[in-house]
């Protein structure tokens, strides 16, 4: 733990530099593509509320995510961010094109005693209908999502599983997850999450369900040291 707790520690300054390099936080909600959005990234969302209680002050990140980490994919920063975001004319949006729209929806189900029978069910065709019967949850879900802070971090290499995208995602999310482990930095009772119906959301206190079990290499750090100098350059 001692360890974890320097590196978390670590982490965070890592991310106060990235703040005042890139000229502070975005709030998704009031984003548009024809801000200065770099064509890939790794982004870092934060949520009011939710604090740091054992490495220090400050806001804790509540997800870590990236795109294009198929080869030959062409999904820009921007793009993936946009589809978190939802629709900004309707205040809807595709829950089944953003794994983070659905476990959000989940969670607000849960909390709020809504019912969407369609919603988890992301690999089915929906039709207009259906999807016309779950553009409330949808209008909720872009209000929780989008009020949320968030920081990013150019990293413009190759589309492909091996990419710096992918090796800051999984070491970040390895880090700060506290599945199977002595939290430090838990989530607040009242947190969203704890609502979520995904076990390793609820256990890692991230909105993150993949590499919440790995164990991250301290090397990560280093890499994502070396972006982070890069970054607003």
């Amino acid at each position: 733990m001692t360890d974890r707790l320097e590196d978390l520690r670590r982490f965070y300054a890592l991310m106060d530099e990235l703040e005042r390099r890139v000229g502070g936080k975005r709030i998704l909600a009031e984003c548009h593509g024809r801000l200065s959005w770099p064509e890939r990234g790794v982004y870092f969302f934060f949520e009011e509320g939710e604090d740091r209680s054992g490495s220090g002050r400050g806001p804790r990140v509540v997800r870590v995510g990236t795109h294009a980490l198929k080869a030959g994919s062409g999904t820009t920063l921007w793009k993936r961010l946009s589809q978190h975001r939802g629709q900004a004319r309707s205040g809807g949006g595709n829950h089944r094109g953003s794994i983070f729209r659905l476990i959000v929806g989940t969670a607000l189900m849960a909390r709020d005693g809504h019912v969407s029978p369609n919603w988890d069910n992301r690999h089915s065709s929906a039709s207009r209908e259906v999807r016309g019967a779950e553009l409330t949850m949808e209008r909720a879900v872009s209000v929780v999502i989008g009020a949320m802070p968030f920081l990013w971090l150019p990293v413009e290499d190759d589309a492909g599983p091996q990419s710096g995208r992918g090796i800051i995602e999984r070491g970040s999310i390895a880090l700060l997850s506290d599945w199977g482990k002595e939290p430090i930095d838990p989530p607040s009772d009242r947190w969203l999450g704890h609502h979520c119906n995904r076990p390793r959301v609820r256990g890692s206190g991230l909105w993150n369900s993949n590499h919440v079990d790995e164990s991250y290499e301290v090397s990560y750090l280093d890499a994502l040291e070396r972006y982070i100098q890069n970054a607003g350059a």
